[in-house]
C-alpha cells in the first residue's frame, strides 16, 4: 500500500496537467525525464538505483517546487477575482 493517499481524486487530472506544464511537456509521465534532461542528469526508465540522492532531489524538488509556486499563483488569482 502506498503511503501517499490521493485526498481529492477528482483533482488528479488537473494536477497531472500542471505537472506537465511546469516541466514544459505535454505528458505528465515524461515530466521527470524532461527536468532530468534540463539538469544534465541521466535518468533512465526503470531502475535508477545508482542515481545519487542529490540528483534525484534536483529532479523531484524542481517539479514539486514549481508546482507549489504555480498553486500559490492560482490561489492569489482566485482570491483577487473573489474581491
Amino acid at each position: 500500500m502506498s503511503k501517499h493517499r490521493i485526498l481529492v481524486p477528482e483533482a488528479r487530472e488537473e494536477v497531472n496537467q500542471l505537472k506537465a506544464k511546469v516541466a514544459h511537456t505535454t505528458d505528465p509521465n515524461e515530466a521527470k525525464y524532461e527536468i532530468a534532461k534540463e539538469h544534465g542528469i541521466h535518468l533512465r526508465r526503470g531502475y535508477n538505483g545508482d542515481l545519487k540522492a542529490k540528483d534525484a532531489g534536483k529532479v523531484g524538488g524542481n517539479i514539486g517546487g514549481s508546482m507549489v509556486r504555480e498553486f500559490v499563483e492560482i490561489a492569489k488569482q482566485n482570491l483577487t477575482n473573489e474581491e
